[in-house]
């Protein structure tokens, strides 16, 4: 009786280190970049772009983290919303960097409704249990002062009501240097592959407080 009573000990103990050693790992938090060309690599050869650097940059911090980078080139913030509740649903991400507003401006959109948008994504991305990093833009003079000046509020007013991290001027280094034309592609919209590191950089520290130590 003793030894069968020992033997079932033992074939549950195996039975339990058995089982534990195949419970499945713990995905790595994902993070989901949801912008436009500045963030798709548009002109820049694949795996060049500030997003593909960010991925290098959590290697070598050896910060477990993924990364979607589910940029499209030409994106509003209309299109974006649109888009992000499938993204949501599919990816379940940890964190949500939203880059997205530069074309509204371009486009001539009422600042009141990609403000309406950006804090809709940043509300649905909350309410997924997801962090939210906003990557602020800013307008050339050429736009007028105070259309640049009611344009960079956008972002730091949905940052507030949203209650999300932010980056002011994701731009920040590259479009307000003296040198700035020999950061940018022919087109002097897009930063060429010099300036995505700048880039990168400009997001890292804010991402960075979202993601587990």
């Amino acid at each position: 009786m003793k030894r069968r009573h020992f033997n079932v000990l033992g074939l549950g103990a195996l039975l339990a280190g058995t089982a534990f050693a195949q419970a499945p790992a713990k995905a790595a938090p994902l993070v989901l970049v949801v912008g436009d060309s500045l963030s798709a690599e548009y002109g820049l050869k694949r795996g060049t772009g500030w997003v593909a650097l960010l991925e290098e940059r959590l290697k070598k911090e050896k910060v477990q983290a993924r990364v979607v980078n589910a940029s499209i080139s030409g994106d509003t913030t209309s299109g974006g919303r649109s888009r992000l509740p499938a993204l949501l649903q599919q990816h379940k991400p940890a964190v949500v960097v939203l880059e997205l507003g530069g074309n509204d401006a371009l486009r001539g959109l009422p600042l009141s409704m990609t403000r309406e948008n950006l804090a809709a994504m940043a509300k649905a991305s909350r309410e997924a249990g997801a962090k939210v990093l906003l990557l602020g833009m800013e307008m050339p003079p050429n736009y007028g002062a105070r259309y640049a000046r009611e344009f960079r509020e956008v972002f730091a007013s949905v940052a507030k009501s949203e209650q999300t991290a932010l980056v002011p001027f994701f731009l920040h280094g590259v479009a307000d240097t003296k040198d700035a034309q020999a950061l940018f592609q022919a087109d002097r919209i897009h930063p060429n592959e010099d300036a995505q590191p700048t880039m990168r950089d400009n997001v890292w520290p804010e991402l960075r407080k979202l993601l587990p130590r």
